[in-house]
């Protein structure tokens, strides 16, 4: 997890963490179902030294064999991991809701934090997200299956016609596939109506941003943004507040 750990690459954890295993071993390629270890002493993690946030503060940010530094941000993804899953269920009680609602949010955590990082957003979680988030919606009341069924379809459509509009008239590519496919896990959690929110603020964000770094850096308008953090990012804020957003932009711009 070079984006979270500046280059120290270290896991502790006492119980399984998909969205931190994820962000460091997937795009190295590696699997998130072998133990943890030290990159730099191969020793395995004990179960007492993986005590998500304890263990580093305990073991003062070092690992327990070999002294080396573990940097301060895995403990801030575990901490996020904890604040997403008690918001979740402070907002919708024991539920399914709460438990599609927290899912969607490692998701898209990961999957911001990747692409930062590598600009890669990979299939092994893309896809089977889209596969989760319509198993999800047979049960879920807040989003219809075929609301999710047509999310998928349009919201991946949406970003594909851009990415290929873009080739055809640019020559070459704007827009990754795997932001693409990540619409479609958008799509399956939020419904066709969250999915076009979702794509129109996560532009907002990032023409915002890129317009920011583009004066930061002079590095002109070829400099590349991971259009995906701004998706995720969007798709929070659309998951949990899409409504107001709604209620909001049409009372400032909708028919008088």
């Amino acid at each position: 997890l070079t984006f979270l750990t500046g280059g120290q690459r270290m896991a502790l954890r006492v119980v399984p963490d998909p969205a931190r295993l994820a962000l460091y071993r997937v795009p190295l390629g590696k699997s998130i179902m072998r133990p943890s270890k030290c990159p730099r002493c191969d020793a395995h993690i004990r179960w007492y030294h993986n005590i998500p946030v304890l263990s580093w503060a305990l073991l003062g940010g070092k690992c327990a064999h070999c002294g080396e530094r573990i940097s301060i941000r895995y403990a801030i993804v575990e901490v996020l991991g904890g604040v997403i899953l008690a918001f979740s269920i402070g907002r919708w009680g024991l539920s399914v809701t709460a438990a599609s609602s927290a899912i969607f949010a490692y998701i898209m955590m990961a999957l911001a934090l990747i692409d930062a990082d590598h600009r890669i957003l990979p299939n092994v979680i893309t896809i089977p997200g889209a596969a989760v988030g319509l198993v999800l919606a047979i049960f879920n009341p807040r989003v219809l299956w075929s609301d999710a069924l047509i999310g998928c379809v349009l919201g991946g459509g949406l970003l594909y016609f851009v990415a290929w509009l873009y080739l055809r008239v640019r020559g070459r590519e704007g827009m990754g596939m795997g932001d693409v496919k990540m619409m479609l896990t958008i799509g399956a959690f939020l419904g066709w109506q969250g999915a076009i929110m979702t794509i129109f603020i996560g532009s907002l964000i990032g023409s915002v941003v890129g317009i920011g770094m583009v004066k930061l850096t002079r590095k002109g308008w070829e400099y590349a943004l991971p259009f995906g953090t701004f998706l995720a990012t969007a798709a929070i804020l659309v998951d949990n507040y899409g409504q107001k957003i709604f209620t909001w932009y049409w009372g400032m711009f909708g028919p008088r």
